[in-house]
């Protein structure tokens, strides 16, 4: 299972970024605000997952600080064990992120890496603390990191404007691999079966590289909440040896009402 659970997390959460929308600042999230999710790996409950976002001061400029974690447990803990953390101070008006960290331990694969975007150079150091090494990138507007993405969607995607076709197109950079493009097409909208009842969501399908990890191109999808939170539900992969879903499992500080049909 090595990288599955941080690939499914990279595509849940970088997934709608979308440059050409207009700004609807703050009008999605506030500080406070905690979703931990569950994920199944066939019938084991391989890992929980948190999200929770802060406000903070960096350098003078007033953030959201976001946090994520995720870690094996249960059986899944035995074979292959995750301890993974992330995190991203980003800019409270634009969404912009200033400062991305990465601290990872896969099955004994480990990385600690530091990512500083500076927009009057137009430049992002990325420093690999493991090795002591520094990389240098050239980035341009809208650029965004694994967790600032999440965020910035949530202010920009409109709920009553999206059309049954639409695809997306983002940059990011969170890792020395470099800056990379992904493409999501949204499916439509779908009610799931959730534990907290029936909740409506917009149903998407990302691109991914087939053939390391995913059966073919098409093998994830994934749903968000169909409301002002637009806070994810559900994400379902394909891969080579079996299938993952993750799915909400509990949830606080929303500045929204969550919107469950209970027939």
């Amino acid at each position: 299972m090595k990288k599955i659970l941080l690939t499914l997390l990279i595509f849940w959460l970088s997934a709608f970024t979308n440059q050409s929308q207009p700004i609807k600042t703050n009008s999605s999230y506030k500080g406070g605000e905690w979703f931990q999710f569950r994920i199944h790996y066939g019938i084991f409950n391989a890992s929980f997952a948190t999200l929770e976002l802060k406000e903070e001061s960096l350098n003078g400029k007033e953030v959201y600080h976001v946090v994520g974690n995720g870690q094996t447990t249960g059986l899944a803990s035995l074979f292959f064990k995750v301890d993974d953390n992330y995190e991203s101070y980003f800019d409270k008006q634009t969404g912009q992120p200033y400062k991305f960290i990465r601290k990872i331990d896969e099955g004994g694969h480990t990385k600690d890496l530091e990512i500083n975007f500076d927009y009057k150079t137009n430049k992002a150091v990325l420093e690999d603390h493991k090795h002591d090494t520094e990389k240098s990138f050239k980035i341009e507007e809208g650029i965004q990191d694994l967790l600032s993405a999440f965020y910035y969607l949530r202010d920009r995607v409109d709920i009553n404007n999206i059309n049954k076709g639409d695809e997306y197109v983002s940059d990011m950079l969170f890792d020395d691999d470099g800056i990379f493009k992904f493409k999501l097409k949204y499916l439509g909208r779908e009610t799931l079966n959730t534990k907290f009842g029936k909740v409506r969501c917009l149903k998407f399908r990302p691109f991914v590289q087939s053939g390391r990890i995913f059966k073919e191109e098409e093998s994830l999808t994934l749903w968000v909440s169909d409301d002002d939170n637009k806070m994810p539900i559900r994400v379902k992969a394909d891969i080579l040896v079996g299938s993952i879903k993750a799915d909400l499992e509990a949830f606080k500080g929303l500045k929204h009402q969550f919107k469950i049909h209970m027939n």
